[in-house]
């Protein structure tokens, strides 16, 4: 019973992090699993079970706030459920682990480069222009969904990464669109694991309790993305993306306790500072704006006074009767 509880309080802390960054939840789950003596296939399809029902509560909550862009949600889900599929059904037979050096290089360039575009902004605010092509969003679905089966996690982090770097979409609809994308990426997953291990492989505890504890905090996730600034965001973000995956990249390389320590500290230290400058960037933009508002309407306001028009340069001068015209 304890387990469970503490399984419930992971999945509120996981979609938390998950419903208001795009990722996380599948990884922070599946790491905890695995860390307990659950098998990676195990771990992974309880996880993915639990997050049919967070998805779909975080996407309804996503939706309501005005967090989604459903074209994106169209073109991404369906690839992305068919490649949770094919990653589910040869889990047990194919280890990820030769694909972990790869994808975690990839995935630190990508949140190196997030973290440069906000950051690097000055005193202006980002801006997301254009269109994201369906040429992209295809194989990003393809890969993503693949490597969320195989790893436990993946879809977060591979698409919000990927669509945040492409500098096309704002990061609430980012992260809302993920999430919501996410539900049918579960759906797929969870099918494939039922082929390849059969109910009984599944533990339905943990997933019941992951749930619940996802579903409770899914508004309140949503309602933070739907608040937070682009800014900050994106640097949130990007130091996350780049804190994990250089936590993978390290293990991986079997980098000596005393060193992955210091390193993960620091890394944590830049992040945190970086989130603070955001925070204060955002601040002095938020009163330069307030103080041009000011003006402007200081210059333009008009009051009239005893039948007089009067302007914040003084009373205005009707030109029909002015005596200096005549």
């Amino acid at each position: 019973m304890r387990t469970l509880i503490v399984l419930g309080f992971v999945g509120a802390i996981a979609q938390l992090i998950d419903g208001s960054l795009g990722m996380a939840y599948g990884v922070t789950s599946t790491t905890l699993l695995v860390a307990a003596g659950i098998a990676p296939a195990a771990a992974s399809a309880s996880v993915h079970f639990a997050e049919i029902g967070t998805t779909l509560a975080s996407g309804i909550s996503h939706h309501k706030l005005g967090n989604v862009d459903w074209r994106i949600v169209r073109v991404l889900a369906v690839p992305g459920a068919i490649g949770a599929f094919a990653g589910a059904t040869v889990l047990s037979s194919l280890p990820a682990d030769a694909a972990t050096p790869v994808v975690g290089a990839i995935l630190l360039a990508l949140g190196l480069y997030v973290l440069y575009r906000f950051l690097a902004l000055g005193g202006r605010r980002p801006e997301f222009r254009g269109r994201v092509r369906t040429g992209f969003l295809v194989p990003l679905g393809l890969v993503g969904g693949t490597l969320d089966s195989l790893g436990g996690g993946g879809w977060g982090p591979v698409g919000t990464t990927s669509l945040l770097s492409s500098g096309r979409v704002e990061p609430r609809k980012v992260v809302g669109s993920i999430d919501t994308s996410e539900f049918v990426v579960a759906v797929g997953g969870s099918l494939g694991f039922l082929v390849g291990l059969g109910a009984a492989g599944i533990n339905w505890g943990y997933a019941a309790a992951l749930l619940i504890g996802g579903v409770l905090v899914a508004p309140l996730a949503a309602w933070l993305v739907k608040h937070l600034p682009a800014r900050v965001l994106g640097t949130a973000a990007g130091g996350l993306i780049v804190v994990t995956n250089s936590r993978t990249l390290l293990l991986w390389a079997d980098a000596p306790a005393s060193a992955v320590a210091p390193i993960l500290v620091a890394l944590a230290a830049a992040w945190i500072a970086g989130i603070v400058w955001a925070v204060r960037a955002e601040r002095r933009v938020r009163d330069s704006g307030a103080v041009e508002r000011g003006a402007w309407d200081l210059d333009d306001a008009a009051a009239t006074v005893d039948g007089t028009t009067t302007t914040a340069a003084g009373p205005a001068v009707d030109e029909e009767t002015d005596p200096a015209r005549a």
